[in-house]
């Protein structure tokens, strides 16, 4: 049975909140100041605390701030008829589970209750928290321990030891700079620089200059000599991300620098000569960019010397729990909390059953944000955004109609069906124009359009068919809505 304490000093919303919560499951203390309701929390030991701003004594954001020191996991929803912005603020701040205006909707007032107590009841599951990762997992900041990040951290290992011109893929937010830096990090050249450049952020008239650089006075604006990124890079890594979005005549620069190591500031004439490991990545197929003569066949074949495939993560799905651990610590680390945050199971199916549109970044993100928003030891389906959770849900639903879809076709398949084949054989023997299979699906059709009352969208849902199908089959048959399934 859930506990649910109110401390309200106004009679009538006690006497509301008895009404509206009336119910076997759910047993039910008042009281009328933030004094009291301190000492009763301990005997009472609520799961869910609903609390007014304003009362005579203690308010109930001082209440609040005084039931943190003792107890930072019980839900506390805040309710005032007086909101205020700084109000909402400051009870959020201070770990309210919510807050709510008077008069209320009562609706939405069962629906947030419930949601509290779920949250309570998830909280109370988490026991302990172990690290799934071994702390030299975390220096890379890549993780991963499906074959296909295990294909990918031995190339990284073997484009260490070798100078080559790497080109990374991968969909944006898979990971690619951090396997350039991570190649770069084991290289012979980590000990030079590593700097990294987005083609696509970077205006065309400026990358040139930005890669390149240039001489004073070579156009508008040009009031020095610029050191382009190549120069600064002598000797160590450029990192070329969104390399297909580089216009044809910065193309040719690169593929100049890529054949004999020389290029010119822009402006100038003089021959620059740099020895740099260029890194490149993009999100584009460069294959169809060669083919549509949007990119240089030439400079592709040099960048793709060895080519590295990032898998998004929707791919790997089995990497999300450790990915989830990474950022878990990342972020704790941060904040500079003294506990590790866990996260329940069903949190951590709804991260796992979800496709990552912006993968691992996305991933990330998310992460953030429930760390941000979490109450307690532990991070919930409520933390989620809504789009995580609400997929999952529906994930749920769909399983569990397929499951029960499934069984009852069994249970069809295993009683009636044969029955039913075998009567349908001794009316064909007895009338010779009697076609069984065109006979049968003209009868289920008019039954699954009985059945949805005409709805056609319904009716080949039911039958497993597209509409556009149903649609052949209700001419083929001359069925009539008039005649037939009225």
């Amino acid at each position: 049975m859930d506990k649910l304490l109110l401390i309200d000093d106004e009679a009538d919303v006690q006497y509301s909140f008895r009404r509206i919560f009336d119910s076997p499951e759910i047993e039910i203390a008042t009281t009328s100041s933030g004094e009291e309701g301190l000492k009763l929390i301990p005997k009472f030991k609520p799961d869910l605390v609903m609390m007014d701003v304003r009362m005579g004594g203690l308010s109930g954001l001082e209440t609040l701030r005084r039931l943190r020191q003792s107890d930072a996991k019980l839900p506390v929803i805040i309710m005032t008829a007086y909101g205020t912005t700084q109000t909402a603020i400051e009870a959020m701040k201070l770990g309210a589970f919510d807050y709510v205006l008077k008069p209320f909707d009562v609706p939405k007032l069962k629906a947030l209750v419930g949601n509290a107590l779920e949250a309570a009841r998830a909280m109370k599951k988490v026991v302990s928290y172990q690290p799934l990762l071994e702390s030299e997992d975390y220096d890379i900041g890549i993780v991963g321990r499906t074959e296909a990040m295990q294909n990918v951290f031995k190339l990284i290992g073997q484009l260490a030891m070798s100078d080559a011109t790497a080109l990374i893929t991968g969909e944006s937010g898979t990971g690619k700079e951090l396997i350039a830096r991570a190649i770069y990090g084991h290289s012979q050249r980590n000990d030079k620089p590593f700097l990294a450049i987005n083609c696509a952020a970077i205006p065309e008239n400026l990358l040139e200059s930005e890669l390149f650089g240039h001489e004073k006075g070579a156009f508008t604006g040009a009031t020095n000599q610029r050191i382009g990124k190549f120069e600064q890079c002598n000797g160590g890594t450029l990192f070329l991300d969104e390399i297909g979005d580089m216009t044809p005549a910065t193309q040719t620069k690169i593929l100049r620098v890529l054949q004999n190591g020389t290029f010119e500031r822009v402006g100038g004439n003089q021959p620059i000569k740099v020895d740099v490991r260029i890194i490149a990545a993009t999100n584009k197929p460069l294959e169809q960019a060669v083919a549509d003569k949007q990119f240089r066949e030439d400079l592709f074949y040099r960048l793709n010397v060895v080519r590295l495939h990032v898998p998004p993560l929707r791919e790997r799905r089995a990497d999300i729990p450790l990915l989830v651990d990474y950022f878990l610590q990342k972020f704790g680390q941060k904040n500079a909390q003294s506990r590790p945050i866990a996260i329940t199971d069903e949190a951590l199916r709804a991260l796992k059953s979800f496709d990552w549109p912006g993968n691992v970044r996305e991933l990330e993100n998310v992460m953030h944000r429930a760390l941000v928003v979490s109450k307690g030891d532990a991070i919930l389906t409520a933390d989620l955004p809504p789009e995580v959770s609400k997929q999952a849900r529906g994930e749920g639903r769909e399983a569990s109609a397929g499951a029960a879809a499934t069984g009852a076709a069994a249970v069809v398949s295993a009683n009636d069906m044969g029955a039913i084949a075998q009567t349908l054989f001794q009316l064909a023997r007895r009338d010779p124009k009697l076609k069984v299979i065109p006979f049968l699906e003209r009868e289920m059709v008019i039954h699954a359009l009985k059945e949805t009352r005409g709805n056609q969208v319904q009716a080949a849902k039911i039958l497993g068919i597209t509409r556009a199908t149903l649609r052949k089959r209700i001419e083929k048959f001359g069925i009539t809505q008039e005649l037939d399934i009225k």
